[in-house]
């Protein structure tokens, strides 16, 4: 099974690929970028793409957010891991805090570390990185006063030096990620499943018109349990809304929400409906 992450080695979705695989195998492919990861999956150059979705910090993972919405649409959730995330310090060599001019990392870790980087390190400019592995190895070759943050592993790989550890402004910081496979995939779990779905233009705009498209769900007892929007890329004060909620997509209560749903909303795609606790790869054959 080829399944891509965002790489390189020694990322977070690295670390947690290894922790959702339990042990199983399969044949890694780090991607640049997590756009990268879905189109391979969209492409047929992967069977499985493993992305973060959310974080309990910073909320959701926008590239994949958007990825999923606008980029590839033959793809689907189809299983969910949570992983807790701590971040490390990292440089290449050993340093003082107050020696340190810049910090790199992915924009998702820089965020959840803010307040650290706030009290501990005033003086140093913030700077983006592809990925928190990319941000450890720049640091490691550049030679210059920086440091990164990042994994533990990926400062063993490029051998930085761990600073600090534990950086992060919550130590509940937990990350979902989750499985992105073909359409249409054959899965099968437990008793509990989960559907994640988005729809935009609730037709005519009046007070209201989201709580009515939303009692869709709360009238038949179906739970949600994430709501957020993204602006629908048609110019200001248009948003696509992306919920999940418990349940599948083919149970009588849910399928009744959303063909109502569908009643109000000019555009309605299920993103996936897969079980929450199934281990492994989803949809691997047995």
């Amino acid at each position: 099974m080829r399944v891509t992450y965002l790489g390189p080695e020694g990322t977070f979705s690295g670390d947690a690929l290894a922790a959702a695989l339990g042990g199983g195998e399969a044949e890694r492919l780090p991607q640049a970028t997590i756009y990268d990861a879905i189109l391979a999956v969209e492409e047929g150059r992967a069977e499985r793409a493993f992305v973060p979705f959310e974080n309990s910090i910073e909320g959701a993972v926008r590239a994949t957010l958007d990825t999923l919405a606008f980029e590839a649409e033959s793809v689907a959730v189809v299983g969910e891991h949570d992983h807790p995330v701590s971040h490390s310090l990292v440089a290449g060599r050993q340093l003082e805090l107050a020696e340190i001019t810049a910090v790199l990392s992915h924009p998702q870790a820089n965020a959840q570390c803010s307040r650290f980087i706030r009290e501990q390190l005033p003086q140093a400019e913030v700077r983006a990185a592809a990925s928190t592995a990319e941000a450890v190895r720049i640091v490691g070759e550049s030679g210059e006063p920086w440091a990164a943050i990042g994994t533990a592993s990926a400062a063993a790989i490029y051998g930085g030096v761990v600073l600090r550890e534990g950086i992060e402004d919550s130590a509940d910081n937990v990350t979902r990620f989750v499985w992105i496979g073909p359409g249409g995939l054959a899965l099968s779990g437990g008793d509990r499943w989960k559907t994640s779905l988005a729809f935009a233009e609730l037709g005519e705009d009046h007070p209201g018109a989201l709580v009515e498209a939303l009692t869709e769900f709360s009238s038949r007892a179906v739970n949600l349990t994430r709501i957020e929007s993204r602006p629908l890329r048609q110019g200001l004060g248009r948003y696509m809304f992306f919920i999940d909620l418990e349940g599948s997509s083919e149970q009588a209560d849910v399928a009744a929400a959303i063909a109502a749903l569908r009643e109000k909303a000019s555009s309605v795609r299920i993103l996936g409906s897969y079980p929450v606790d199934a281990a492994g790869i989803p949809g691997e054959p047995a």
